[in-house]
């Protein structure tokens, strides 16, 4: 923990006891009354926290992620909750996720994504530069081999790994250009070869 974490604890603690003081001292008639009230609302406290912790993997089985129709070659996506679309594709036995980015030239991965599907960075040489939304990065240019979605092969896809902080990667129009027909229609993104 930092110095600031530090004065934050401290003042929160400091709150809860004035609070905690006022609330013991105004129901001292009701004591226990006045407990079992505060236990009930921590309990919802605690509660709430809980759920918006599991929120994001709850998330992932009540709303689908993509559908692969491999013999019409139609992908669908759902519009998720942050109003972004999300593709998954298989990079030999790894599933990668990325955010659909029209805006984006290229496939980029993060170095953390890069990293799961077996590209040490010791292997990467970062002499390009991209402009992004952060100011400018370094990247390094990768193949990505035995690239799959849902049953259809992909063969080999041309990324760039981004030197920057990236949280999801990019699925630029470098990918997207291998379709025929890009639609968005009632909160769904289709993706037709």
């Amino acid at each position: 923990m930092t110095d600031d974490d530090y004065g934050r604890l401290i003042y929160l603690v400091l709150l809860g006891a004035v609070v905690g003081g006022y609330f013991l001292v105004s129901q001292r008639d009701r004591i226990g009354e006045a407990l079992r009230g505060a236990m009930l609302w921590g309990i919802i406290f605690v509660g709430v926290i809980i759920g918006y912790g599991l929120w994001n993997d709850l998330s992932q089985t009540v709303m689908p992620r993509q559908t692969v129709l491999t013999e019409q070659g139609r992908i669908e996506l759902p519009r998720q909750s942050d109003g972004h679309y999300y593709m998954t594709l298989n990079v030999g036995e790894t599933p990668v996720n990325f955010i659909v980015d029209t805006g984006a030239s290229n496939v980029v991965l993060s170095k953390q994504d890069a990293a799961r599907v077996g590209i040490s960075e010791d292997e990467l040489f970062f002499t390009g530069r991209a402009s992004t939304a952060n100011g400018m990065v370094r990247t390094a240019r990768v193949t990505l081999d035995d690239v799959t979605l849902g049953g259809i092969d992909e063969g080999s896809v041309r990324a760039y790994v981004n030197d920057g902080e990236l949280e999801t990667s990019l699925l630029g129009m470098d990918y997207l250009e291998r379709f025929e027909r890009i639609e968005i229609n009632r909160g769904t993104l289709i993706l037709e070869r």
